[in-house]
């Protein structure tokens, strides 16, 4: 009876085994967002080739108020590359090798990870790939923790069939349910993260009609964002309302958002008459078929402590953007 429960329980194992198609399961990634572990030589960390790293990983973000890095940066020999080290979510091996290569990998000792591998037979061929990859390895990053912040933040959303403007306007983002109404009007949504001491997420989306070319080439982004900060975002004192600071001229970028031709908007706000400001990301998509602009917003309101982290929490939620 005992070899009869043995041989089956051998049978369980494998068929088990095999009916998950060999994958194996990972441990759960550390390391916090917006992390990088550089695994390389301390000496050629402290050289030339760790400048130019750092010229990369070090760059400060645009359109925050204070200068703060892309990324946090640890390195480490890789004699000191342990087990431990190797559940890191985001590695990046940089060394002197047999071969030049520049390669990228995903869940290789854990989940979620990145890593991106850059090997060279010289100093001098290794400093030239980093500098021809350095937009891949901070999008590489970049987008595996967007896609990790994502993924944490919405797991509980409000329904969007619910909400009037989603509904009767035909378009939608995945608002985390740790944000409250404050708007939603059929004109516009309006959704807040209370953060600690007063300060908080401000999460924005509304249409308007295309109404010249100016429109459609972002000409007119500043104008719009004023108009509707006039109309539906009061201040505290009367007469008070957001607008774009007026000293600080937004970094605007055309992009492809859902597919479809979208301007990204890294600035500045403020409240006309009241001493209030901070930074905000918008995407204004052009939707043609349906002659509107979409436009998805959020600011932060956090005087004096970092915002780089809150804003990544934003962008992650934003690029939610879905439209009908």
């Amino acid at each position: 009876m005992k070899k009869i429960a043995l041989i089956i329980g051998v049978i369980i194992l494998f068929t088990s085994c095999d009916s998950g198609n060999n994958k194996k399961v990972l441990r759960q990634a550390n390391g916090r967002i917006n992390h990088v572990l550089i695994v390389m030589k301390n000496s050629e960390w402290e050289g030339e080739i760790g400048d130019e790293l750092r010229k990369i990983i070090a760059e400060p973000v645009l359109g925050l108020p204070q200068p703060e890095a892309v990324f946090e940066v640890s390195q480490l020999p890789p004699e000191n590359f342990g087990n431990m080290i190797r559940a890191s979510r985001n590695l990046l091996q940089i060394g002197i090798g047999t071969e030049n290569k520049f390669s990228e990998a995903i869940n290789v000792y854990a989940a979620p990870q990145k890593i991106i591998t850059i090997t060279a037979k010289t100093k001098e061929e290794l400093i030239e790939i980093i500098k021809t990859n350095s937009k891949k390895i901070v999008n590489g990053f970049r987008n595996s923790d967007l896609l990790s912040v994502q993924r944490e933040v919405t797991k509980k959303h409000w329904t969007v069939t619910k909400m009037e403007t989603f509904k009767k306007q035909g378009f939608s983002i995945k608002i985390p349910q740790n944000y409250r109404k404050v708007e939603d009007n059929g004109e516009i949504v309006w959704y807040r993260n209370h953060l600690d001491q007063g300060n908080s997420i401000e999460l924005i989306c509304y249409t308007v009609p295309i109404k010249s070319i100016d429109d459609e080439n972002g000409n007119n982004i500043v104008a719009i964002r004023d108009s509707i900060g006039q109309k539906y975002i009061p201040g505290q004192i009367e007469g008070s309302y957001m607008i774009t600071e007026e000293a600080y001229s937004p970094h605007i970028f055309e992009v492809l958002l859902g597919g479809k031709k979208t301007f990204e908007t890294r600035g500045k706000w403020e409240v006309k008459g009241v001493y209030m400001a901070g930074p905000f990301l918008s995407y204004t998509v052009v939707d043609k078929p349906n002659n509107r602009l979409v436009i998805v917003e959020g600011l932060v309101y956090a005087p004096s402590i970092n915002k780089r982290d809150y804003m990544f929490e934003i962008e992650a939620i934003l690029k939610t953007l879905k439209i009908n």
